[in-house]
């Protein structure tokens, strides 16, 4: 017990941090439900216009890859 250290400090110094582990469950669980929402939100959450625009575009491309087709 030397250097002025005591028995309670030392001890406290070495314990783990108490988790509780229906909360890191519980939080485990709404970031994943969170991450879902904004990919849900990403992939539908467009306009009408832009779904419109998308469509155009890829009717373009498909048209330009169907009029660059050689013939076999």
């Amino acid at each position: 017990m030397g250097m002025g250290v005591s028995p309670r400090g030392a001890y406290r110094r070495w314990m783990a941090e108490i988790v509780n582990l229906n909360k890191a469950r519980k939080a485990r669980a709404q970031a994943e439900k969170a991450e879902q929402a904004a990919a849900n939100r990403a992939k539908h959450g467009r306009t009408k216009a832009e779904k419109q625009n998308d469509a155009r575009a890829e009717d373009r491309r498909r048209a330009m890859l169907d009029g660059a087709k050689r013939e076999e």
